[in-house]
């Protein structure tokens, strides 16, 4: 289905109002200019830019066809089998994530996520669970080392590290 511009514009403004809105609440950081609001700060004002572009582009494209009057239609990707697969699988793996990374930790089912994400857009079989695998643990490592997010283990307790 593709929804006009005007409508995704609007949606993603009051996204990035309502990310500015929160971020208000956080704390500062002692002894630090910037603290934890700053990066979806920055994140939330270049979607607000962006959602306001949409919107513009989205009543341009009305006002170019002013007997138009509609807000959204269906894709041509609606009647392939495939697509709307793909769609199912991004939405069941996000889905999967939520219910499932506390408890299986966050390695296992990243890989399970990214392998089933591979799947369905094509990647090669034999590289699917090698990427999974070393893609996984490049963002594990980028996360709880570096940036000290405190990922879920699961499973593998016992082997954190």
């Amino acid at each position: 289905m593709k929804l006009s511009d005007t409508i995704w514009g609007a949606a993603l403004l009051l996204l990035a109002v309502a990310i500015l809105w929160h971020i208000r609440s956080f704390p500062p950081m002692p002894g630090q200019h910037f603290g934890p609001a700053v990066f979806p700060g920055i994140v939330a004002s270049a979607l607000a830019i962006c959602a306001v572009i949409l919107i513009g582009k989205g009543m341009m494209e009305r006002r170019s066809d002013p007997d138009e009057h509609v807000w959204g239609s269906l894709g041509g990707w609606t009647r392939s089998p495939r697509h709307v697969i793909a769609l199912l699988v991004v939405i069941g793996v996000n889905v999967f994530y939520i219910l499932f990374a506390t408890p299986l930790g966050f390695i296992p089912t990243a890989i399970l996520y990214l392998a089933a994400l591979f799947a369905v857009f094509g990647v090669r079989a034999r590289w699917i669970l090698p990427l999974a695998v070393v893609i996984t643990l490049v963002i594990h490592y980028a996360f709880y080392k570096l940036l000290k997010v405190p990922l879920p283990w699961g499973v593998l307790t016992r082997f954190a590290w």
